[in-house]
């Protein structure tokens, strides 16, 4: 059995990163599940240990102090952070881990999980970048203005990402976002078990 690896995606906002991983999950619904902690106050249906692990500010800074986070966040006065020592276990369990952050937590990701495997989301351009954004409906000119501000900022930290996907036809960015995480989990690092195994069996006795 392999050992499982984590496939680190990040990308400004409206890449469409979100449409990419739904139809990966779609393909590949195995992905284990990381529930991250946060600080914030929980709202009416969600529930501690199943969408969120609730901490207090005092728990969530010893517990970051200790090194327990594969990556934390400070994200609107609350934090966030994706516990280490689950992600370890389900690795060793053969498990696969889908993890959607943004370059910042990425950047603490390539330490503490030497394995994985980080992939940009790139848009066609600035300008359709900032078309998606109006088509929305969402966002005051403000808003755009500040999220085109943040997604120069993380374009260009693309650059140390092992790969880039460019999302200008969504059939083929979704076909090299998937090669490429089937590449990942062809790693040597990962396979040592296997190879292992099969140079046992070439010891072990014939019984023919």
């Amino acid at each position: 059995m392999r050992l499982g690896t984590a496939l680190v995606l990040s990308a400004p906002s409206g890449a469409g990163k979100t449409t990419l991983v739904k139809k990966l999950l779609k393909e590949f619904p195995n992905f284990g599940f990381s529930i991250s902690c946060t600080t914030r106050t929980p709202r009416p249906n969600e529930t501690d240990g199943k969408d969120y692990h609730f901490l207090t500010k005092q728990q969530f800074d010893e517990q970051r102090i200790q090194g327990k986070f594969a990556e934390w966040a400070a994200v609107h006065g609350n934090f966030y952070g994706t516990p280490l020592e689950p992600l370890q276990t389900l690795f060793g369990q053969g498990h696969d881990v889908l993890l959607d952050v943004d370059v910042q937590g990425a950047a603490q990701l390539r330490n503490t999980l030497p394995h994985a495997s980080f992939v940009f989301i790139m848009p066609p351009s600035m300008k359709e970048l900032e078309r998606r954004l109006r088509s929305r409906g969402t966002d005051s000119d403000e808003d755009i203005a500040k999220r085109m501000h943040n997604a120069s900022q993380e374009i260009a930290c693309a650059r140390w990402f092992d790969a880039v996907v460019l999302n200008d036809r969504l059939d083929k960015a979704y076909d090299e976002l998937r090669s490429l995480y089937l590449a990942a989990t062809c790693k040597t690092a990962l396979n040592r078990n296997l190879i292992d195994h099969i140079l046992l069996e070439d010891t072990l006795p014939s019984h023919s």
